[in-house]
């Protein structure tokens, strides 16, 4: 069995947006989440959807998951006080029905609306071979390390240095074990399973990600996220135009 569990528990703070969650924010016609959401509703392999919701904001996701009639959706959970926390909600209840050691978990943040079918198929395929599976992208930028956000005190070989991405694959096994062992060493706070793996003294294999899968996390990326939907429904227009002769 292959599910995703995808959490959206953020309050959109680096967004600026109090009122509304930037996982609900619309763009191309769909709330970003419900955006996520249909890649892997789509996507063939793929059995089953979880999402971790803030939980004042469930009844409000529910709805949408109707109104969109987004497939697969197993449960809708609440999620934590922290990312871990709701990520930890989510692979909990995966783990209800998911039930095999070599199951394996797609975890993705609910806002990467740009995502392609490919990516997640390599995901799959990765985590079957390697029992984890994080897509990276190299770093294009020079790096300098600071403790005071004022001076540097190093620098690193941006040749060395990747930029995760999600969805991250993991077997069952493999997750429900790292997170039980997070909470008997007091690790409560990773800022992804990946950095939670390799705190606990795991190696993560790397796949090649895409630079298109960005995380709306920021207003600019969100003028990012608007830009490729406007030039994706653009191509599909001109397609058109094309084959009709227009």
């Amino acid at each position: 069995m292959i599910t995703a569990m995808l959490f959206a528990g953020g309050s959109g703070v680096r967004m600026q947006s109090s009122d509304l969650p930037k996982q609900f924010l619309e763009v191309g016609g769909k709330p970003i989440i419900i955006h996520t959401a249909e890649h892997f509703a789509s996507h063939p392999w793929v059995d089953g959807i979880v999402i971790a919701c803030k939980e004042d904001w469930i009844d409000y996701l529910i709805k949408l998951i109707e109104q969109f009639r987004v497939r697969k959706v197993k449960a809708v959970v609440p999620g934590g006080k922290t990312g871990f926390d709701s990520i930890h909600n989510g692979v909990m209840a995966t783990a209800e029905f998911s039930k095999k050691p070599d199951d394996i978990i797609l975890i993705c943040d609910g806002v990467r609306p740009m995502l392609s079918r490919e990516l997640i198929t390599n995901c799959i395929e990765h985590t079957k071979k390697y029992s984890s599976a994080v897509p990276v992208t190299p770093s294009i930028d020079s790096l300098l390390y600071s403790t005071d956000g004022e001076t540097c005190q190093k620098s690193y070989d941006r040749g060395t240095m990747y930029i995760t991405q999600a969805p991250q694959g993991y077997t069952m096994e493999k997750i429900l074990w790292a997170h039980n062992e997070a909470y008997k060493r007091g690790i409560l706070n990773p800022v992804s399973s990946s950095e939670l793996l390799i705190e606990l003294g795991e190696k993560v294999h790397i796949f090649r990600g895409e630079r298109f899968n960005i995380k709306v996390t920021t207003p600019e990326d969100l003028i990012t996220l608007r830009s490729q939907f406007y030039y994706e429904s653009f191509k599909k227009f001109a397609k058109e135009e094309l084959k009709y002769g227009i």
